[in-house]
């Protein structure tokens, strides 16, 4: 989508910033977001209060106040959600700026801070394209009404900086939701794409499996069913053809089934570096798996080793930093493979193996391999699963 595009789209019924409260403590978070703005209000309430203004000065200003505080809350906690008729919003937004010049040209400079609030809803609800002339629009005539009692240096030093720059930085906050939005969107799409791949490449590999042995199958079928009256010899042989047939298909579906099923290390380190990424955690993680590799079996227990690992990282440790590391050692034993998982949390003794630790070791030790635990070198918490590899894949001890 074009920029022009995206900023046409605004004008039609969609979420132009960020969501609807869902609860009660959404309600009351950005509540409590809105209201740290109304600290410009205290100017205004102060000279309302210090009996500078006559009676009826003093109600009117305390009415225009009153419909001013609405229409930006209006503004702000409604219109920037889900904008369905753009007409309430030009007409809030003209509303409030004329309120603010009225009470700040007929009431004094302590009634200039409303051009902010102005300012913050133009960046907060207007398209960006209408935003980047209406936000130093308003500046300009808050620094006009300004003039009335004060030098133009003051005004532009004390307000008229604070009014454009709180005007654009809520555009900008404004554009990076909208931004961040668009970005699950992506993701949540590209994840729906890879399943559907993944569910026609298995569709794929299913019919080239099956196909020709179904086919034959029914071929055979037929024969036999045609030779069964005259030849009951040559059925019977068909019969234990498509027998045959049938129980090779069968081997054949269990063996892509087990593959799709079975842990690969460039996977889990493809689900580590994502999983530690969003918890926060800066992860030292291989891009690929080392070019030596075990067999099959034993490379499953490395990747459920690895997935465990970082699970509890992720889970337990309270960790800000996690290595992945491989290395190869030849040992009087043989060759193995070592995967050893560190991070700088908050450790432990390793001494007791919750379920998880004690399933992986009894994996691990299936394939010959040993599982290690215990606090790291420094701090944290270590995990070292070893792994034989054959003997060829090892060049030189290490």
């Amino acid at each position: 989508m074009s920029e022009t595009e995206a900023e046409d789209s605004e004008l039609h019924p969609v979420y132009t910033f960020g969501r609807p409260p869902q609860n009660r403590r959404q309600f009351l978070t950005k509540s409590l977001w809105i209201g740290v703005w109304l600290v410009f209000l205290s100017a205004p309430v102060k000279d309302l209060t210090d009996g500078r203004h006559t009676a009826l000065a003093t109600v009117l200003g305390s009415l225009g106040l009153a419909v001013f505080v609405v229409c930006y809350l209006t503004l702000v906690f409604r219109y920037t959600t889900r904008i369905l008729q753009w007409g309430g919003v030009i007409a809030s937004f003209g509303l409030l700026v004329v309120l603010a010049t009225a009470l700040a040209f007929s009431l004094g400079d302590p009634w200039l801070g409303l051009f902010v609030y102005a300012s913050v809803s133009a960046g907060a609800v207007l398209p960006m394209r209408y935003a980047l002339w209406a936000i130093p629009s308003v500046t300009l005539l808050m620094i006009v009404v300004g003039l009335r009692d004060d030098g133009l240096g003051d005004l532009i030093t004390n307000l008229g900086v604070i009014t454009l720059l709180v005007g654009f930085a809520m555009s900008g906050v404004r554009q990076l939701i909208r931004t961040t939005i668009q970005l699950r969107q992506a993701r949540a799409t590209v994840a729906q794409l890879a399943a559907n791949e993944e569910r026609l490449r298995l569709a794929r590999d299913l019919h080239d499996l099956l196909g020709h042995s179904l086919s034959l199958i029914t071929l055979k079928s037929e024969l036999a069913g045609r030779m069964l009256p005259t030849d009951p010899a040559k059925a019977a042989q068909q019969v234990a053809d498509i027998e045959q047939v049938s129980r090779q298909a069968l081997v054949d579906v269990r063996e892509a089934v087990s593959g799709y099923r079975r842990r690969t290390l460039a996977g889990e380190l493809a689900g580590a570096r994502t999983a530690l990424t969003a918890a926060g955690i800066d992860a030292d993680v291989p891009m690929e798996p080392p070019a030596a590799l075990p067999g099959e079996e034993a490379e499953a227990a490395l990747a459920w080793a690895l997935r465990e690992a970082v699970t509890n990282v992720v889970r337990h440790s309270g960790a800000r930093r996690c290595t992945v590391a491989f290395t190869a050692r030849q040992t009087l034993a043989g060759p193995l493979l070592e995967l050893t998982v560190e991070d700088d949390g908050a450790g432990g003794s390793g001494a007791v193996a919750g379920n998880g630790l004690t399933g992986l070791a009894e994996r691990v030790e299936a394939v010959g391999g040993d599982l290690e635990t215990g606090p790291g070198a420094r701090r944290g918490f270590r995990l070292a699963a070893r792994v034989p590899l054959a003997k060829a894949t090892v060049g030189s001890p290490s």
